[in-house]
């Protein structure tokens, strides 16, 4: 549910906006509201966890899911959806962790990697499904069916979770709540997060950005001192005297930063320049997903044989190989091109997202198995939202560093006044700018020069996330299999 509506929800957003006479901000708010939400709680989220068990936390994740899922379908007003996907959000944040945390008390070190490799390949399987069936149910039902299916699914997650799932409960489970380090460290995610989703619009050295980014910066400072100093902490900074847990992080940021930071212009060059429908942009991306989906169970296999360390670096650089080709995609790539680049990319990820995973959670003590899953899921929420904005800036400086060159190479008249820059952020996106009544001709030329603009920034974005897949690969050299892997010693059948 989780992973579907990562995807699913963007699909339905321009039939929300026109239904509740919806702006653009309110639409904005559909999924930053959600977004904030998860990253802000996740950590938070899996502490509970730890304290009160997965089995129960993951069950209630579910019911909240469902629940906040179908209220969004009633909902009459773009308010209510809002503050019903802020709702959803948090309940994300419990089923997320909490699932982790169920796999690595339930499975020996010889089937934890496997486990999380089938794991990763329901995660690709469900992001692959989300644009194809939100296409689907937006164009044939309604953009409130593209909630609504939570409900079902939802009702039987909490049956089969019943039956099957068994809670374990570590022997050292902690007994008592981080009050200061909860409210510290979600005032340092919101701050951050906030930062990153509004950095297109208020720019970097906006006074508003780096106001957040300082908050952010202070509140994880103050947050450490008060770490090192309680006795039960909400997030024990002893984790990350574990470098192969630190380098897991990291390595889980990164790879999140290139991928989702990559992938957000991907659509926008499916749909704005090649002009393909939601459907069909989500058939195109059949082949990252399917790959991610085939390639994560067989790095389980291979991590469980080799260990994570070599499996991992191989990975991020096939990933990088990856993002170097699709940087040379142009206006005119066809369809066995993009798949070849798409297939390599989901062939690196899936690794990437099952090693790292075991890694952090791996090397974490059976205790604190919900705080790491919190914390592999919170590195990729900011690996996501930073990949996002920054390589968001690099598009933005060189459309406008490129535009005014082609609009002249090409013979185009100036542009009005005050005109550039809406005509930027129209190509930023994929879109021409082209003026009602504009004569065919000129409405080609037009396009060409805006599609060919985005085709150079789409390349040196993708660019920059090959260095850091590049970078990645390094990090991932620190890997190694997880030194508190075996759940067996540690935890309590309940």
């Amino acid at each position: 549910m989780v992973a579907l509506d990562g995807t699913i929800v963007a699909i339905a957003n321009p039939a929300i906006q026109k239904d509740l006479g919806a702006s653009l901000a309110d639409v904005q708010w559909i999924t930053n509201g959600y977004l904030l939400a998860l990253a802000v709680a996740l950590i938070t989220a899996g502490k509970l966890g730890d304290r009160f068990g997965h089995r129960q936390t993951f069950l209630i994740g579910v019911v909240g899911f469902a629940i906040s899922s179908a209220a969004i379908g009633f909902s009459g007003e773009v308010s209510l959806v809002v503050a019903f996907r802020v709702l959803q959000g948090l309940c994300g944040a419990l089923l997320m962790p909490a699932a982790l945390g169920l796999l690595r008390a339930t499975f020996p070190a010889e089937k934890l990697n496997m486990a999380i490799g089938i794991w990763g390949a329901v995660i690709g399987a469900s992001t692959a499904a989300g644009p194809i069936v939100g296409g689907l149910l937006v164009e044939h039902v309604n953009w409130q069916s593209v909630f609504f299916i939570n409900a079902p699914v939802g009702v039987l997650a909490v049956v089969l979770g019943l039956l099957l799932l068994v809670d374990h409960r570590a022997e050292k489970a902690p007994r008592s709540f981080d009050i200061p380090g909860i409210v510290l460290l979600s005032g340092a995610m919101f701050c951050l997060i906030w930062a990153l989703i509004n950095a297109a619009d208020w720019h970097w050295t906006d006074q508003r950005t780096l106001l957040f980014l300082g908050l952010a910066a202070v509140c994880f400072a103050v947050f450490v001192f008060w770490e090192n100093r309680t006795a039960e902490p909400l997030l024990p900074l002893s984790m990350f005297r574990s470098v192969p847990l630190s380098a897991g992080t990291v390595l889980m940021l990164l790879m999140a930063f290139g991928f989702m930071g990559g992938l957000f212009f991907v659509t926008f060059y499916l749909q704005n320049v090649h002009g393909m429908s939601p459907v069909d942009s989500g058939l195109h991306l059949l082949p990252l997903t399917a790959m991610m989906i085939v390639a994560s169970p067989l790095a389980g296999a291979l991590i469980t044989k080799f260990g994570p360390r070599t499996p991992l670096v191989g990975a991020m650089a096939i990933t990088a190989v990856a993002m170097f080709g699709l940087s040379q995609l142009d206006a005119d790539s066809g369809g066995l091109e993009m798949a070849v680049w798409f297939a390599l990319l989901g062939l690196g990820l899936g690794p990437v997202m099952v090693g790292a995973t075991e890694v952090i959670v791996g090397n974490a003590p059976i205790q604190h198995a919900g705080v790491a899953g919190g914390l592999q899921q919170a590195a990729m929420q900011v690996g996501g939202s930073l990949g996002t904005a920054v390589l968001g800036a690099v598009m933005a400086g060189r459309v406008d560093s490129a535009l005014p060159e082609k609009w002249a190479d090409a013979g185009l008249p100036p542009m009005p006044e005050g005109a550039e820059s809406k005509a930027s952020d129209a190509v930023e996106v994929g879109i021409a700018p082209v003026p009602k009544g504009t004569p065919p001709e000129v409405a080609g030329k037009i396009t060409a020069v805006a599609h060919d603009t985005f085709v150079s920034g789409m390349g040196l974005a993708f660019t920059v996330a090959a260095i850091v897949s590049v970078v990645a690969a390094l990090v991932a050299a620190f890997t190694k299999r997880g030194e508190n892997a075996d759940a067996s010693g540690g935890a309590v059948h309940i």
